[in-house]
C-alpha cells in the first residue's frame, strides 16, 4: 500500500429549486473509492509483461476525462407524446452552448432522435429562474417557451417555422410554464410570472392565451391573487380545472391548497372550491416530495452512476456525497418524512454545516482519509453550506464553490427555509450565517465558479468575496463564465470547471502532480 494517504472530496447534496424537483436524507453515501486499498496502477510494458506504477492518491490516470463527464452532461427532460404516438422530450446538449432541444422519438430505434425545433430556438422556460415545464404537445402541435425571449410559440411537429403566440415585452421579463391545451375554448392555459414590476418579487397568476388564429393578445388572467400557482390540469370535459397554490412563507411540499375550479359558457371561473389543504389547524400539502420533490438546499443525492463522481474516484480520491439534515425523499425514491425534512426549517447554515463537518470527522476517525487534505464543494445552496463550513468550521483544508450563495437571503421560493420559526425571521440570524460577512475567519484556499447571467446568486456575490479573501492573503481564485446562468451548461466551461477544482485541491491540499494534461490557472496569493 501507498505511503501516500487518501484524499477526501466531499460534495454537498444540493443543486437546483424548481417547482419540482429532487431531494432526500443526512444518511451518509459513499463513493466506492472511500474503500480503496492500493494506489498501484497498472500498464503494459513493451513485450507484452506488466509494468507496476505506484502513484499517490488521487492522481491516478483515468479513462474517464473531463471531455467524456461533459460530453456526457447532456440532459433529459419533459416529456410529452405526438399523435402517431411518439415520444418528444428536451435534449439539453453542452456541445451546443446548454440548448434545450425539443427533440421527436425515430421510427427506427437504431436512428437518433429527430430535432423538432431549428438551431434559432431553444425550449427553456426561466420561470422561477430555475424553470421546468417548458413545452406541451398535443396531436402534432407544440406549444414552447423560447429560451431567448421567453415568449409562447406554435409549431407543427414535422414541419413549419414556430410561431409567436404572446407578445413581445422585452427583457425576457415574462415567463411561462407547465400549459395546457384547452379545445373547449381553443386557447393555452398556463402559469404566467410576470417580473415586469419586480424582479424578486413577480406575480405569478394563471392565464388563457388564444392559439385559434394568428393574431397576438394579451394573456387573459384567470386565476390570480396568490403569491404561487402550479399544475393546472382540466377533467376530460373541459368544464373543470384543477390546480394547486400557495402563499408565503410555506414550501408547496409543506402546505398548499388543492383547488377546482368551474367554467362558466364564456371560459370564465363562475365557481371554486378548495379541497384539500384548507384546514388552517392543520400542516399538510397535497403536494408531497414523494410525487413533487423538493429542491435548493433540500435536495438529495442518490447512489446511481453519476460520471462526475467517477471523474474523482477513478483517480484515487475519496468521495463523499452529504445528505444533511432537511434533505428529503425524491420521486420513485424511498423518503425520511416529514419531521426530518423540518430539521432544516429556521437552521440552514447550522444543521447542514454540522452534518458535513460530522461526516468528514467520521472518515478521520475510521482512518480511511487524510484529515489534513480534506476538501469540500457544492453548487447552490450546496455553494452556500459550502462557504459557510469554512467560514464558520476548521474541519476542512480547502474548498470550490460552484455559483454558491455567499449571502443568507431570501429569495421567493426560498424563504420559508430562511425563516425562523421560532423568532419570526431574526435578521441577525441571517446576519450571522452570512460567509460574506466573516471573511476574516476564512484560513484555507479557495475556489468560486460563478455565471454571470446568474440572476439567482448575482456574480457581484463571488467577487466581493473574492476581493476579501484576496486582501485578506488566503490563496483564492475565481472563474467567471459569460453568458452562464444558474448552473453551467456548456461543454467547455463544464470540463473547465471539473479540471479546474481537481488541480486546485492537488496544489494546495494534495501536493502532488496530476495525471491529465492541464493548465491551472492563477491563485491569488499562492502564485
Amino acid at each position: 500500500m501507498a505511503a501516500t494517504a487518501m484524499v477526501a472530496w466531499i460534495r454537498c447534496a444540493s443543486n437546483t429549486l424548481r417547482v419540482n424537483c429532487d431531494a432526500r436524507k443526512y444518511a451518509i453515501s459513499f463513493g466506492r473509492s472511500v474503500y480503496c486499498s492500493s494506489s498501484q496502477r497498472t500498464m503494459a510494458a513493451a513485450g507484452g509483461g506488466v509494468e507496476r506504477k505506484t502513484a499517490p492518491y488521487g492522481s491516478w490516470k483515468s479513462p474517464i476525462t473531463a471531455d467524456v463527464v461533459s460530453g456526457a452532461d447532456k440532459k433529459l427532460g419533459g416529456i410529452g407524446i405526438a399523435g402517431d404516438g411518439r415520444l418528444i422530450w428536451i435534449e439539453t446538449r453542452p456541445e451546443e452552448g446548454g440548448r434545450a432541444v425539443l427533440v421527436k422519438e425515430p421510427i427506427n430505434s437504431d436512428d437518433e432522435p429527430i430535432d423538432i425545433i431549428s438551431s434559432q430556438y431553444a425550449a427553456r422556460t426561466l420561470a422561477q429562474e430555475y424553470g421546468g415545464g417548458a413545452f406541451t404537445v398535443f396531436q402534432d402541435i407544440v406549444i414552447f417557451s423560447n429560451y431567448s425571449d421567453q415568449r409562447l410559440y406554435k409549431q407543427q411537429i414535422g414541419g413549419g417555422c414556430p410561431i409567436p403566440i404572446t407578445p413581445d415585452y422585452g427583457d425576457s421579463l415574462v415567463h411561462y410554464a407547465d400549459g395546457i391545451f384547452d379545445h373547449c375554448f381553443n386557447r393555452y392555459l398556463t402559469v404566467m410570472e410576470d417580473c415586469r414590476q419586480d424582479l424578486l418579487n413577480p406575480t405569478t397568476s394563471i392565464v388563457a392565451i388564444n392559439i385559434d388564429d394568428e393574431t397576438i393578445q394579451e394573456p387573459k388572467e384567470l386565476i390570480f391573487g396568490n403569491d404561487f400557482y402550479a399544475f393546472p390540469r382540466l377533467d376530460t370535459t373541459g368544464k373543470k380545472i384543477a390546480w394547486l397554490e400557495w402563499s408565503h412563507p410555506n414550501m408547496p411540499w409543506d402546505k398548499a391548497q388543492l383547488w377546482v375550479g368551474y367554467f362558466s359558457e364564456d371560459g370564465l371561473l363562475y365557481e371554486r372550491v378548495c379541497v384539500a389543504g384548507n384546514d388552517s389547524t392543520l400542516v399538510e400539502a397535497p403536494s408531497e416530495p414523494k410525487w413533487s420533490p423538493a429542491g435548493g438546499p433540500t435536495a438529495e443525492t442518490r447512489g446511481i452512476l453519476d460520471l462526475n463522481v467517477q471523474y474523482w474516484t477513478s483517480r484515487g480520491w475519496a468521495f463523499v456525497d452529504v445528505n444533511y439534515g432537511g434533505s428529503t425523499e425524491a420521486l420513485f425514491w424511498p423518503g425520511y418524512g416529514r419531521e426530518y425534512r423540518e430539521r432544516l426549517f429556521g437552521q440552514w447554515g447550522v444543521v447542514d454545516v454540522n452534518d458535513c463537518c460530522n461526516c468528514a470527522r467520521f472518515l478521520v476517525e475510521k482512518g480511511m482519509v487524510d484529515e489534513k487534505r480534506l476538501c469540500i464543494t457544492g453548487r447552490s445552496a450546496g455553494g452556500y453550506t459550502t462557504l459557510a463550513c469554512l467560514a464558520f468550521r476548521e474541519t476542512f483544508t480547502a474548498g470550490a464553490s460552484l455559483y454558491g450563495k455567499k449571502v443568507y437571503f431570501l429569495w421567493k421560493m426560498e424563504y420559508k427555509l430562511l425563516k425562523e420559526k421560532e423568532n419570526n425571521g431574526d435578521e441577525k440570524a441571517y446576519f450571522e450565517r452570512s460567509p460574506i460577512n466573516f471573511v476574516d475567519k476564512f484560513t484555507c484556499p479557495v475556489i468560486l465558479f460563478q455565471g454571470l447571467a446568474d440572476k439567482v446568486v448575482p456574480p457581484e456575490q463571488a467577487r466581493k468575496i473574492h476581493k476579501a479573501l484576496k486582501e485578506k492573503g488566503v490563496p483564492v481564485a475565481l472563474v467567471e463564465y459569460e453568458g452562464e446562468q444558474h448552473g453551467f451548461r456548456k461543454a467547455e466551461n463544464i470540463k473547465f470547471t471539473l479540471e479546474q477544482q481537481m488541480v486546485f485541491f492537488a496544489r494546495t491540499v494534495g501536493h502532488f502532480e496530476v495525471a491529465d494534461l492541464i493548465n491551472p490557472i492563477k491563485i491569488d496569493n499562492f502564485d
